[in-house]
């Protein structure tokens, strides 16, 4: 199994490289060419939050994204350092525009992956998305 990881300072700016490299490596990994399009876009959704959770919060830690190539499937997991307790903020409408903005990326990841389980805990959250890949044919 061969995993491939990506840290990035959490900036808008960076969303697009974590996007291009994950298609990269699913392509090299195996996974269906008429996937692609849809896994960049789920990459994309899952690194904008947690770029955005690490604004909300303040951290200057790096987003962390894992791809990891297995025997019959290929995964990507977004993992940010956001705790699941929000600080109390200064302006609340911002605070609700995140949550919302949250919810909707989460619910555009679900409606683009199959696979994908949503974990956070006190230390922060991942995102794990899973695609199978094409076995190659023995002739």
């Amino acid at each position: 199994m061969a995993t491939v990881e990506l840290r990035f300072s959490a900036s808008p700016e960076h969303v697009r490289t974590a996007r291009l490299v994950a298609a990269a490596v699913a392509r090299r990994a195996g996974v269906e060419e008429s996937v692609l399009d849809e896994l960049r876009l789920a990459v994309g959704e899952a690194c904008s939050r947690a770029v955005g959770l690490h604004a909300v919060h303040g951290l200057t830690t790096p987003v962390r994204v894992e791809l990891t190539e297995g025997e019959k499937a290929f995964s990507i997991e977004v993992g940010d350092d956001a705790p699941t307790t929000v600080p109390a903020p200064r302006d609340q409408s911002a605070a609700e525009v995140a949550e919302d903005t949250d919810e909707l990326g989460l619910a555009v990841i679900s409606g683009l992956v199959d696979d994908v389980e949503v974990v956070s805990d006190a230390h922060g959250g991942r995102i794990r998305m899973s695609w199978p890949v094409a076995t190659a044919s023995v002739v």
